[in-house]
């Protein structure tokens, strides 16, 4: 499974990695990560994370003795500054974590975000944890960015992908960590005494299902029309809808339909109405309410065309 999965790097970026000591298999993206800030984070050390940021970092980091330090975008564009994240790194900063796409606001990196993170850590004993496991759900055109197009930040970096994300199959528990060799020794010390392994018949499933490109190329096209046909079925509503470059998820601004906290709004059109949605506050540690709620579109178009026309009672 690592031997296909080098070679669906190589494919996708050019870069070429060793599957013996640069490729770790692992129960799932979570798993992952909760390994890779574990092999790195010690009481003491400081974490960036950009937020809203997804539920798993939080927890993992101050169960290492971390402190995190959160950089929380602002909507509608939910972008990163990175004159103003660079205000936030310290002699402390031990790792900055990143996402992308970025769930749950559905931004996409340009190439130069990536440059400015390459430019923020040079020099410094910083690593980069990039989550990247919906790197093949990105829309109109753009292509992913990806920390393996820039040589010196890999240098830093682990990298963290889903099969569960990729292929739809998220209780299967499939995913990997990607990073230099040094970075993944660091790495498998702590995979060892966690997961150890993982079961093989998915393994062996998953490497056979890889063999064919076009089973990961696809995934645009095929998640797009779907973003796209739940956006038009929603034309009419009073939701204003923010834009999404990738991920399976769209956000919308309820600002004109309700003053309510994003909690209490998501549970009333849950109750009231029957579609269940995310309020976006959840994901920041200051509880950040910008009156947006999260809708996964990663449905069958029955199921989207129903949805819409309940929020358009709203």
């Amino acid at each position: 499974m690592r031997q296909r999965q080098a070679e669906k790097i190589r494919l996708c970026t050019t870069w070429i990695v060793s599957w013996e000591n640069e490729i770790t298999v692992t129960a799932g993206a979570t798993q992952a990560l909760f390994c890779a800030i574990s092999a790195v984070v010690h009481p003491g050390d400081e974490v960036i994370i950009i937020e809203p940021a997804y539920d798993s970092y939080l927890p993992v980091i101050e169960l290492n003795g971390g402190t995190v330090v959160p950089y929380e975008l602002k909507a509608p564009d939910f972008k990163v500054d990175w004159n103003e994240m660079a205000q936030l790194v310290s002699s402390k900063t031990r790792m900055i974590i990143t996402n992308n796409p970025h769930n749950p606001t559905g931004t996409v990196f340009e190439k130069e975000d990536l440059e400015k993170l390459e430019q923020l850590t040079h020099g410094t004993d910083i690593i980069v944890l990039s989550d990247e496991v919906y790197e093949h759900l990105i829309y109109d055109g753009k292509k992913h960015q990806s920390v393996f197009l820039f040589p010196e930040l890999y240098k830093r970096s682990m990298v963290t992908f889903s099969f569960g994300k990729t292929f739809h199959n998220t209780g299967w528990k499939s995913g990997y960590c990607v990073a230099p060799a040094e970075l993944t020794k660091e790495f498998r010390k702590v995979h060892q005494f966690n997961v150890f392994s993982v079961n093989t018949p998915v393994q062996y499933g998953v490497a056979e299902y890889l063999k064919d490109p076009d089973t990961y190329l696809s995934l645009p096209d095929f998640y797009q029309e779907k973003r796209d046909f739940f956006q038009k079925a929603m034309i009419g509503s009073r939701f204003k809808p923010i834009p999404c470059g990738g991920t399976y998820f769209q956000l919308y601004d309820y600002s004109a339909i309700s003053d309510e906290p994003d909690t209490e709004f998501a549970k009333r059109i849950t109750r009231e109405f029957g579609v269940a949605t995310i309020p976006i506050s959840v994901f920041y540690e200051s509880k950040r309410d910008e009156k947006v709620i999260r809708v996964c579109f990663a449905k069958t178009e029955d199921v989207l065309k129903e949805a819409a026309e309940k929020l358009k009672g709203v």
